[in-house]
């Protein structure tokens, strides 16, 4: 079985934590049983919000993207388009996208015969898949975006999912919430599957200050903030306490300012973005998992860190937390925006003797083990192309 993975968000050049799940669970169905290759939509103009200084060093980068790579063994290939500005035009991207993709994968399949193509999300990557006309069964996976972005925020996004969804062989989603959110978009053939993490043998040393840790993109909905002001609150309780943020992102000045303001600029710890593996082991020294955000459809970086012995904090009411909670101990849900709360979630499991904190952190790595590995992710997807194809 040949396998086309399209997609938006994967590494790059510049930026290889980008999409690396969508990279994870290619290399997962590729270890399967799958030929996979993989193109990637690349779109080589800076961000409308790149200050002014910065957009020719930035355009420069994004025009130096190589248009071939191999990662992990999968060959990728990366297609430049062009379309409008986010902000308006997001919805339509992929009919910007879909004359240089049907182009390459026409050409690619004259070599390579796929007999498939998985597209990650429907916007731009599904879209662009459907309006190439290839013949071929096409996987859409769901991972929030479509529902929590795409649809909402514009009407050309919306029809453009709907159709996508209703045409797809499968819609993949990544929990059962964002399944039931494509059914209401349209889609009428889908399956969950969850995306995972790989279990580490040996794990780093742990930091000698109790350490809140959390690994994401500084976003709005991120709420790393909160955990922030959390840490305000108890600072005389534990004054030992440290919180340290792995990422980068548009938020990070704000989050620098507010750290200063609050008098905690000595306590929290700022990383930037670092290499897939080098975040892991960052977050592994920490003791306790912290990131209360919004739109979660799955959440990976929780299941990264109860994989290596980290007991974590997510939010109530979002779909990918709410499954990791119900598969087995490891993850504490509080309402989203409630500092108060989360501050007490934090104190509880820090207030917990170390014996007790390494056993509940035990506790979370064997849910992990069960049921949220790249194997495991591996196996369903396999099972997901073959369903497609017998379709």
């Amino acid at each position: 079985m040949r396998v086309c993975v399209v997609a938006e968000f994967y590494p790059r050049a510049h930026d290889p934590v980008l999409g690396i799940w969508a990279h994870r669970q290619a290399m997962a169905a590729r270890d399967a049983g799958a030929e996979v290759r993989v193109v990637v939509l690349h779109r080589p103009i800076p961000p409308l919000d790149t200050p002014r200084r910065e957009v020719r060093r930035r355009l420069g980068t994004l025009l130096r993207q190589p248009r071939q790579a191999t990662l992990d063994g999968l060959a990728v290939d990366y297609v430049r388009f062009v379309a409008p500005p986010r902000p308006r035009g997001y919805g339509a991207w992929g009919a910007w996208a879909a004359p240089p993709l049907a182009l390459h994968l026409r050409r690619l399949r004259t070599g390579w015969p796929f007999d498939l193509v998985h597209a990650h999300s429907a916007v731009p990557a599904g879209e662009a898949v459907r309006r190439a006309r290839l013949g071929v069964p096409v996987v859409v996976s769901s991972h929030g975006a479509d529902t929590f972005f795409t649809a909402t925020n514009y009407a050309a996004g919306r029809r453009a999912v709907g159709e996508v969804y209703a045409t797809a062989a499968v819609v993949l989603a990544n929990s059962r919430g964002i399944e039931q959110s494509a059914r209401r978009l349209g889609a009428t053939r889908t399956t969950v599957v969850r995306l995972g993490t790989d279990i580490p043998g040996v794990l780093p040393a742990k930091r000698p200050d109790p350490t809140l840790v959390t690994v994401a993109h500084l976003v709005t909905r991120k709420r790393q903030g909160d955990v922030i002001r959390a840490l305000w609150i108890l600072r005389d309780r534990h004054p030992r306490l440290r919180h340290l943020i792995v990422g980068d992102g548009p938020e990070r000045t704000r989050l620098e300012g507010l750290a200063r303001q609050l008098g905690l600029e000595h306590r929290v710890e700022f990383t930037g973005q670092l290499p897939n593996p080098e975040a892991l082991q960052a977050a592994w020294a920490g003791h306790l998992f912290v990131l209360p955000s919004v739109d979660e459809a799955f959440g990976v970086a929780y299941v990264e860190a109860m994989a290596g012995g980290l007991p974590a904090v997510g939010c109530l009411g979002e779909p990918g937390p709410a499954e990791i909670e119900e598969a087995g101990p490891g993850i504490r849900l509080v309402a989203p925006g409630d500092i108060p709360a989360l501050a007490a979630a934090i104190d509880r499991e820090l207030a917990r003797p170390p014996r007790e904190l390494r056993e509940r952190g035990a506790r979370a790595r064997s849910t992990v083990e069960r049921y949220f590995t790249w194997e495991r992710c591996g196996r369903a997807t396999l099972a997901v192309y073959e369903q497609a194809l017998r379709a």
